[in-house]
């Protein structure tokens, strides 16, 4: 299962993430980061949406998004990104 890890002192909202996330697990939270931002979190906490393509990692323009892919998720979403070009 792959695994996304927010470094949410460097998240400032932008949402980008959550447009470009292919299956839609990635949400605006609640939580407030100590610079005032309200940060991003995966829905519900269920990680096994995630298909580890790291769109959400590669667009973030703070580098606050870690993607940690399984074997088995790398292989999918290495078919994900050849779709989505």
């Amino acid at each position: 299962m792959s695994r996304v890890v927010f470094r949410e002192e460097r998240c400032k909202g932008c949402l980008l993430c959550t447009e470009v996330c292919p299956t839609e697990i990635l949400v605006q939270s609640d939580r407030f980061n100590k610079q005032g931002y309200k940060v991003v979190c995966v829905k519900n906490g269920d990680m096994e949406g995630c298909k580890g393509c790291a769109f959400c990692a590669e667009i973030c323009p703070d580098e606050a998004i870690i993607v940690y892919r399984s074997k088995k998720d790398s292989e999918e979403s290495e078919e994900l990104e050849e779709a989505h070009v």
